[in-house]
């Protein structure tokens, strides 16, 4: 039986509809991935490249250490087939809400990447417990310093583990992933030569950071820090804190005092008061920075050039 131009143009588009609905589903199996923070968000991109776009949880100006997940996170993190975040001490705020995740959603932990060196939350020495009533992140004394992106050879080993997480996953994207952290690990390289060079000229210039978020870097390229504001950037630091600040800076010739982006300036015009020292601002996380894969670097060179800057003889 013939059929008629409208009944074939009918079958074509029910045909082309069918194809566009295949094609949407076949994408929409792509597995989503998820980063928790800046950092680790930025290393995710690199790997990734032109394969696809990690989603972000913490964005904006918004602190890891005073974050608390929205609705909109949550639906996030429930639709995440790889959820990566760095460690307990950082992205706590998560915790919860992982372990209600399906069993299908991988997580992973970079803080407990294969090469990745850890170390412990200082609670003695320069960063001394307060007495009176701060206490460090609640942790427990054995608590890992999650800031482990701060120390290039770190982020070298996540960027690794990034990849062989995703190509277990992607396979058909594998050898992307692998070509991608190779390239990623050569600027690393690179940062860390250029960084290194720039630091040299304020190695053993001492100073005091708003809280204990930096001994990775300073460990890296032999920095001196010689105390915390504040041991939990959870709780403003006390009267008596600032006090013992104030003596510290005067006692050991302390050149600067770094605040970070979302804390009160105040604290640091309070504890320089009186001292020869000077403020600046470092930002750990990359509060003020856009996300995507340049962020890391720029992270770290905004660290460089703030500690030069302010540590730096006139």
């Amino acid at each position: 039986m013939a059929t008629s131009p409208i009944y074939r143009a009918f079958v074509g588009l029910s045909s082309f509809a069918v194809t566009v609905c295949a094609a949407s589903v076949w994408a929409s199996a792509e597995p989503k991935v998820l980063a928790t923070i800046k950092p680790v968000h930025a290393l995710v991109a690199q790997v990734m490249g032109a394969t696809g776009t990690p989603d972000l949880l913490v964005g904006g100006t918004a602190s890891p250490h005073t974050y608390v997940m929205k609705p909109s996170d949550a639906k996030k993190l429930a639709a995440a087939a790889i959820v990566f975040r760095v460690a307990e001490t950082i992205d706590p705020f998560v915790t919860k809400a992982v372990a209600g995740l399906p069993k299908t959603t991988l997580v992973v932990t970079l803080a407990k990447a294969s090469g990745v060196t850890t170390l412990p939350q200082r609670e003695g020495g320069a960063f001394e417990a307060d007495h009176d009533g701060e206490h460090g992140h609640d942790h427990g004394r054995d608590a890992v310093d999650g800031h482990v992106w701060l120390d290039p050879t770190n982020a070298k080993a996540m960027l690794d583990t990034i990849a062989t997480t995703l190509a277990e996953r992607m396979p058909d994207s594998a050898a992307t992933y692998r070509r991608n952290a190779d390239a990623a690990k050569v600027r690393i390289d690179e940062l860390a030569a250029e960084l290194t060079l720039a630091l040299a000229p304020v190695v053993g210039r001492p100073y005091v950071v708003f809280h204990d978020a930096y001994q990775y870097f300073e460990k890296r390229f032999g920095l001196t820090v010689a105390g915390s504001i504040t041991v939990n950037p959870d709780i403003p630091p006390s009267g008596k804190r600032l006090s013992q600040l104030r003596a510290k800076i005067a006692s050991l010739g302390v050149a600067c005092v770094f605040g970070e982006p979302n804390f009160d300036a105040k604290v640091i015009a309070t504890v320089i008061e009186g001292s020869s020292a000077r403020s600046g601002t470092l930002d750990p996380e990359g509060a003020s920075l856009p996300p995507g894969p340049e962020l890391y670097g720029t992270l770290m060179r905004n660290l460089a050039a703030g500690l030069k800057t302010c540590l730096q003889p006139s």
